[in-house]
């Protein structure tokens, strides 16, 4: 699993406590390796000799975007495809941005995330208003 430095916005974890909870979230799973990277996907596939991206689309209007990326990391690395999963009906809602505002107002995010999430957000928005 990659997870990106983007630069286009401004994560509330840096990309190393990212890394450090996707890693403790899937400490489970004996398949799975966890790296950040900054630079191109498209670059990183490449280099890791990857030719699958999965990529999560939670309701139509992520497609457009999900789509353009897609071609553009076909035309950057031809040997990439592109794989879109969609959620479950109940948690088709479920984004980043909500959960955090939910967590920022004192909310229990608990149901929408793996509980050490929901506690690194209680964390660090406690920390923020001290």
């Amino acid at each position: 699993m990659a997870v990106a430095a983007n630069t286009s916005k401004q994560p509330l974890f840096s990309l190393e406590e990212r890394v450090a909870l996707v890693e403790q979230v899937t400490d489970r799973l004996d398949n799975v390796v966890v790296i950040g990277f900054t630079g191109l996907l498209a670059d990183l596939a490449r280099e890791r000799k990857a030719h699958v991206l999965i990529r999560g689309l939670r309701a139509v209007s992520d497609f457009e975007f999900e789509f353009q990326l897609a071609n553009m990391n076909r035309r950057l690395n031809p040997d990439l495809e592109s794989v879109f999963l969609t959620p479950s009906e109940e948690n088709s809602f479920i984004s980043s941005t909500l959960v955090k505002e939910v967590a920022l107002h004192g909310g229990d995010v608990a149901q929408f995330t793996d509980a050490r999430v929901a506690h690194a957000l209680q964390e660090k928005y406690s920390s923020k208003h001290s």
